[in-house]
C-alpha cells in the first residue's frame, strides 16, 4: 500500500486546496467567511477521505464520502463563477483540477467495487 501523500489523487487534490486557498483570499468580505470558508473546509475534507480510503481495506465508504464532498465543491466553484467571485482564468484552473481529480476518484472507486 502506497502512502496516501504519494498517490497522484492526493497530490492533485493538494494542488486544488492550494488554489482554493489562494483564490478565496480575494473574495469580498460578504463571501470570504461563508462560501470561502466552506470551500476551504470541503477541499480539506477531500484529503481526509483519500487518507482514510487508502488506509482501510474497505475503501467504498470513504470513496463515496470523497465523491459526495467533491460534488459539493464543484457546486461551490460553479457558484463562485456565477457570482463573479473568481476570474475566468481561475475558473479554468479549478475546473481542470476538478476534472483530473474526478477521473482518478471514479477509477479508484471502480477498482474497489
Amino acid at each position: 500500500m502506497a502512502l496516501s501523500h504519494e498517490l497522484p489523487i492526493y497530490k492533485d487534490t493538494y494542488k486544488l486546496i492550494l488554489l482554493v486557498f489562494e483564490y478565496t483570499k480575494e473574495f469580498a468580505r460578504e463571501y470570504k467567511y461563508t462560501l470561502g470558508q466552506d470551500m476551504k473546509r470541503d477541499s480539506i475534507q477531500l484529503v481526509r477521505s483519500i487518507y482514510r480510503a487508502n488506509r482501510n481495506s474497505d475503501k467504498r465508504q470513504y470513496l463515496e464520502e470523497f465523491l459526495d464532498n467533491f460534488e459539493i465543491l464543484k457546486l461551490e466553484v460553479r457558484l463562485c463563477a456565477d457570482l463573479k467571485l473568481i476570474s475566468i482564468k481561475h475558473l479554468a484552473e479549478l475546473s481542470k483540477m476538478l476534472y483530473i481529480i474526478g477521473k482518478q476518484a471514479t477509477a479508484w472507486k471502480n477498482r474497489n467495487n
